[in-house]
């Protein structure tokens, strides 16, 4: 889920860190499942690259990775489709749904259903999409260097831009540059937290009113619980204190 960063940070702090972990397993096994259909080596095959990448960040088991690359091997792998929904929460705020799935009607049914259940609407294919560019986010916690040295060397690798919060720096790339300003990343200050194609909006939408905001995030969370999403974004920015009121 990607809106404001001080979202994030709330998340990091709050509680359910083992229930998160284990989704997050569950959605790098399928971009695994993804990206093997480009095969298994990931010297010829760059979105599997990036996948192992993300899958060592979060130290999953090798068993894991092995299964899904054997499976693939032999053919077994499952049937699964990319789709993309766009959509409104109420106050206008425009989310990207990203999802895997195995059966578009049952994935549709749930989107659907969670945006009508807290009164946003689902829209067509690029209906919000436009307002929004769709980078590479590299992710590295501030401790690995200064501001000065992350800047200079994001901008030695390749990489258009660096922002940073209290906890995170995190390096902009386009989609075409982001596997090897990655790769390049990797080898100077090793392994990254983090690092996804996103979508990161032109402009944000202020929600300062807790009601508003608490129905916003549990649209969200609820798109988030759907078991064949894979992301969620928004161009929305709610305040750290609203955050901590509504997030338990």
């Amino acid at each position: 889920m990607a809106g404001h960063s001080k979202f994030k940070n709330i998340m990091h702090r709050k509680g359910a860190q083992d229930a998160r972990r284990a989704k997050k397993f569950s959605r790098l096994t399928k971009e695994l499942q993804v990206a093997v259909r480009g095969g298994t080596d990931p010297n010829s095959n760059p979105r599997l690259r990036s996948a192992l990448s993300a899958c060592r960040a979060v130290n999953m088991p090798k068993d894991n990775i092995e299964r899904v690359l054997k499976k693939a091997e032999s053919g077994e792998s499952p049937n699964l489709e990319e789709i993309r929904y766009e959509g409104y929460a109420p106050g206008g705020i425009a989310l990207i749904v990203d999802a895997v799935t195995d059966n578009r009607n049952r994935t549709a049914s749930e989107v659907r259903s969670s945006f009508t259940k807290f009164g946003g609407n689902l829209g067509e294919t690029g209906s919000v999409s436009f307002m929004f560019n769709n980078i590479g986010q590299i992710t590295y916690p501030k401790i690995v260097k200064s501001d000065d040295e992350i800047f200079e060397i994001a901008i030695e690798v390749g990489a258009n831009d660096v922002r940073s919060d209290e906890l995170n720096y995190e390096i902009i790339t386009s989609i075409n540059d982001f596997n090897a300003v990655r790769e390049k990343l990797e080898d100077l200050l090793g392994p990254s937290e983090q690092a996804e194609l996103i979508w990161q909006p032109e402009n944000y939408i202020v929600v300062n009113e807790e009601k508003r905001a608490s129905s916003l995030m549990k649209l969200i969370d609820t798109l988030d619980n759907c078991e064949d999403v894979q992301n969620v974004y928004g161009n929305f920015d709610i305040s750290e204190d609203i955050l901590k009121e509504i997030i338990i």
